[in-house]
């Protein structure tokens, strides 16, 4: 695909994701969370350029701070947004205004990587922008999905052993 297709299906891509997100929705545990930021991923390797081949390094480290934005924003994201179970045992999620400002600031920052690329000359390739939102993506479903497992009932608690336990002040003998 052509750069302006690779920005065009990005920016489609991420109004569509964030649109759905605050709307109540809800949250399937058991469902395949993990597939579409791994069909971003495919897409993203597949076409050629990721590194620009006359500025590895910088192009590589600016790939790298593309991947930790994404991650964070996948983090501020998926626990700023707010997450509830129902009498029948569904998990519900909605996206918060806080997570309006971790979308703001990641886009903020990641504009920010792009305009610094351009000043020091590394020809940056919209694969990094999709692999960064690949792992937004992730992060947050994956967190989602672990944060509504322990809101169903039923759900094992994961605390420490002995908890719940009556100790008593005296010695013990074995």
């Amino acid at each position: 695909m052509s750069g302006l297709a690779d920005a065009s299906l990005i920016v489609l891509v991420a109004v569509v994701v964030i649109a759905r997100q605050f709307r109540a929705r809800r949250i399937d545990s058991e469902r395949r969370w993990w597939l579409p930021p791994v069909i971003l991923v495919v897409l993203a390797l597949r076409e050629p350029g990721l590194l620009d081949a006359h500025h590895h390094m910088a192009s590589a480290l600016l790939l790298g701070a593309e991947l930790l934005i994404g991650l964070a924003t996948g983090v501020g994201w998926a626990w700023t947004t707010r997450i509830w179970a129902e009498p029948d045992g569904a998990v519900w999620s909605r996206s918060s205004s806080a997570s309006v400002a971790v979308w703001a600031v990641g886009i903020g920052l990641r504009a920010g990587l792009f305009a610094l690329g351009a000043a020091v000359g590394v020809h940056q390739h919209s694969s990094a922008l999709l692999l960064g939102f690949a792992g937004t993506l992730l992060v947050r479903a994956g967190i989602l999905a672990r944060r509504g497992q322990s809101l169903r009932p039923g759900a094992a608690s994961s605390g420490a052993y002995g908890d719940g336990t009556a100790w008593s002040a005296g010695r013990e003998r074995v």
